[in-house]
């Protein structure tokens, strides 16, 4: 049970360090797993204690927390070097008292005033197990790591929407290079005076830059930037990388990639999970596919506007993996609207109900949020409800498509339609709760 503890030790004379990336080596006790853990994912302890409890409520975060802080009054005056880490959060710390080889861990020692750090969403390239094609890049939050070192490269942005906002803000606050293109042209403003740079169409995004994103709502959107007037196709030449952010079904996907690869371009999906709130703080997942170099040319992109990133391999995958994820969220908020109004119909506390849920297995912040959110009768969009239901229709498809029956999502996609029949549908997805009541 996690916490498990772990000694930084030298690495075997035949192992050699990922290129490019100061790390360290961990041996973890009692079994033969090891990692390398960068540098610059080592945060001091205490100043980020209340804040990493703030982002991790759950109840395992807090064991850990208590673990941790077990350990350091029994550490006390001891010359160890362990790490204390919950997996399910992503928990790390690291004891650094007896490093005194490496020229790097010297360096950063001599800068900090504790001897204790927190290692914040790490990358671990796992060196036992063969993950096949899927990769786990860090992608150390912008809410708590400011220490970022942007790309050279000039990034473009097509879509200002409401995950386009928050991903345009972090980029810029970590010291990208930012050009941003907007349908609605006024969005721009506010990134224009943030210090992006205004492109006039999205051709010219993507030919002054070298690594252009696109964000927009749905597969007829993602298409028509791409193959419509003055598109991405009219910018693209051989080099130029295109991020295809959107999420969409795996067909639009795969035709894009195609129609960018045959100019000469780099393509790359890589639609996120998460909502506006996470999009502005800077902690969405991304799920990525297609071309690994480009994935990899985005790293401090990654960085910036998320906390975590996987790359599952070919064109295609990332499409599949997010409706997955998707219809999953979709389908479990209808559930929990169904809940809520049963509750109420049969003469029980709404309230009541939240707190019991929220004190059990199924407790989460989106629970929590997404309930008050609707006992307050707030339901400003923090995930559109036409996108959601969008997503569930797509599922289905592509459940359809291999055969597979869908048939909890095709229930739930019946009551967004419905909902959307109610007007909501540019209100928050908990909005399906009015689909129950009218």
């Amino acid at each position: 049970y996690p916490p498990w503890p772990g000694k930084i030790v030298s690495p075997p004379k035949d192992l050699k360090k990922p290129r490019g990336k100061k790390c360290f080596f961990v041996k973890f006790f009692g079994t033969e797993d090891h990692a390398w853990i960068k540098v610059e994912q080592l945060k001091p302890y205490h100043p980020h204690k209340e804040e990493m409890i703030k982002i991790n409520k759950g109840k395992r975060f807090q064991q850990a927390v208590d673990a941790v802080e077990e350990y350091l009054k029994k550490a006390k005056g001891k010359d160890q070097v362990r790490i204390f880490t919950n997996l399910c959060s992503c928990f790390y710390l690291v004891s650094l008292e007896n490093i005194k080889d490496d020229p790097h861990f010297h360096h950063f020692l001599l800068s900090q005033s504790e001897k204790h750090f927190l290692v914040i969403l790490i990358i671990v390239y796992c060196l036992e197990k063969d993950t096949g094609s899927t990769s786990i890049q860090a992608a150390d939050s912008t809410a708590i790591n400011g220490s970022i070192t942007p790309t050279d490269k000039r990034i473009g942005f097509l879509g200002l929407g409401l995950m386009g906002s928050g991903v345009v803000s972090n980029l810029l606050k970590m010291g990208h290079v930012v050009t941003v293109w907007n349908r609605t042209a006024e969005k721009c403003d506010l990134f224009i005076q943030e210090g992006a740079r205004l492109g006039r169409t999205p051709a010219e995004v993507v030919s002054m830059c070298d690594i252009t994103f696109s964000c927009v709502s749905d597969p007829k959107a993602a298409r028509d930037l791409v193959l419509g007037p003055s598109g991405v196709l009219q910018g693209i030449r051989p080099g130029k990388c295109y991020v295809e952010m959107s999420t969409v079904d795996p067909e639009t996907t795969i035709e894009l990639a195609q129609v960018i690869t045959s100019r000469g371009g780099r393509f790359l999906e890589a639609p996120v999970s998460g909502s506006q709130q996470l999009s502005n703080d800077g902690m969405l997942v991304i799920v990525a596919a297609g071309d690994r170099s480009v994935y990899e040319d985005c790293s401090s992109c990654f960085q910036a506007m998320g906390k975590t990133s996987f790359f599952i391999g070919e064109a295609g995958n990332a499409a599949r993996m997010m409706l997955i994820l998707n219809m999953v969220q979709g389908s479990f908020m209808a559930t929990i609207a169904e809940g809520l109004t049963l509750a109420q119909a049969t003469g029980q506390s709404q309230q009541t109900f939240l707190d019991i849920l929220c004190q059990g297995q199924m407790a989460s912040t989106f629970v929590d949020q997404k309930c008050q959110n609707i006992l307050q009768g707030n339901f400003k969009p923090d995930y559109y409800l036409k996108h959601i239901q969008k997503d569930l229709r797509l599922a289905i498809s592509m459940g359809d498509s291999v055969n597979h029956p869908t048939p909890m999502a095709a229930a739930a996609n019946e009551v967004y339609k419905r909902a959307k029949a109610l007007d909501q549908s540019d209100n928050d997805m908990s909005a399906v709760y009015r689909a129950y009541i009218h």
